[in-house]
């Protein structure tokens, strides 16, 4: 259950700073954030059925079809639920006309300015973190009891059709699966899953979603490994790890301008001194690295010119990729450790060391290894 004291201290903040009366969230993971609930009947709207709002006080504005269900199953006793006629008003329009003004939304709605939702997201309270904590272990396990069942004759729509239901049983969405096997993997950086089958080895990425929250992981398995494989795979993995240090050293202000946190840009500065001293300089232009995660499957993915502010506690899914392999998990980043999220314990690892550069000691890291079949 989300801990609203906690969501109403930061907006009130929030509202304060920027002269509002009021804010809304309509997009399902604003939503989510807010009050816990999901708001989502139909995936390809671009907002859910119903707005949740804070005024000082907690609101949810949606019309008379959902109003008493999403009362029974989706809301806090304390949050308040206000339903207009379906076929009076829209959504927007019903919001405009109950909220006090001057406002802000996640939505349009007219005359109210744009919601900063995703700087409001972070960083994580402790209950944000303990939800995480539960989902990460969910997306692990089923992932990684997918993949070790794996065949090379397996296509690779097969292998995402196991992974949605396999994360479909433990309640959890899958907005992203990417199964690639020898050919496309290395073809590929987002290896949509198509009729080809693994061969010889096959890369398995996940976005996965539930109650808002987002966790990302990938895994490798082989079966007939390429020799070059278990290299790049390590080099990966140390470029992953120094973005992981370097998100540390950013948030407490060791890395950064010395003016309390660094920056996205900071810890990509890191990411691109790693993958050159692990040989492969210029790999970082072929896929994006990650960022922070949250209430979105990246809260922000970090660029040379980033200047988002790197927070902590957070979740951060850094996903460095060289030519057909990749290493990736959601990692809870506090000041006093890095907790891997998406860990079951059961998938061998290995010891990686990160890439000092400047701000950014060498640090020891446990990061999943390809399962060799």
């Amino acid at each position: 259950m989300v801990d609203l004291s906690a969501r109403a201290e930061r907006l009130d903040s929030y509202l304060e700073t920027r002269g509002l009366e009021a804010v809304w969230f309509a997009r399902p993971n604003g939503f989510a954030w807010l009050v816990g609930g999901d708001n989502v009947v139909d995936a390809d709207a671009p907002h859910g059925v119903a707005a949740a709002g804070y005024d000082g006080e907690f609101r949810v504005i949606t019309d008379d079809i959902e109003a008493d269900r999403l009362v029974d199953e989706e809301l806090p006793e304390a949050v308040a639920t206000e339903s207009f006629p379906w076929h009076t008003d829209s959504l927007a329009g019903a919001v405009a006309e109950r909220s006090p003004a001057p406002a802000a939304a996640d939505f349009d709605v007219p005359g109210f300015e744009d919601a900063d939702a995703s700087a409001l997201r972070q960083p994580l309270t402790d209950d944000d973190v303990e939800r995480y904590r539960e989902l990460g272990r969910e997306v692990a396990a089923a992932v990684e009891t997918v993949c070790r069942n794996l065949e090379p004759e397996d296509p690779e729509y097969e292998v995402a059709a196991g992974i949605d239901i396999s994360l479909s049983s433990r309640d959890v969405n899958t907005p992203v699966v990417l199964v690639g096997g020898s050919e496309r993997a290395r073809t590929y950086r987002h290896f949509t899953p198509s009729d080809a089958t693994l061969d010889d080895y096959a890369l398995v990425s996940v976005t996965a979603e539930r109650a808002g929250l987002y966790a990302s992981i990938t895994r490798t398995v082989a079966f007939d490994a390429p020799e070059w494989l278990e290299e790049r795979h390590r080099a990966a993995a140390r470029v992953e790890a120094t973005a992981l240090a370097a998100t540390r050293a950013a948030a407490t202000g060791d890395l950064g301008d010395g003016n309390g946190h660094g920056t996205a840009g900071d810890v990509f500065d890191a990411i691109r001194e790693a993958y050159a001293a692990v040989g492969f300089e210029g790999e970082w232009k072929r896929h994006h690295q990650g960022g922070a995660a949250g209430f979105d499957g990246r809260e922000w993915i970090a660029t040379p010119e980033s200047d988002e502010p790197v927070t902590e506690p957070m979740g951060y899914a850094w996903n460095p990729t060289i030519q057909g392999a990749k290493s990736e998990d959601t990692y809870l980043v506090a000041a006093d450790r890095y907790e891997t999220l998406t860990k079951t314990g059961q998938w061998p690892t290995h010891e990686v060391e990160s890439v000092a550069v400047d701000g950014v000691p060498s640090e020891t890291f446990e990061r999943h290894a390809p399962v060799i079949r």
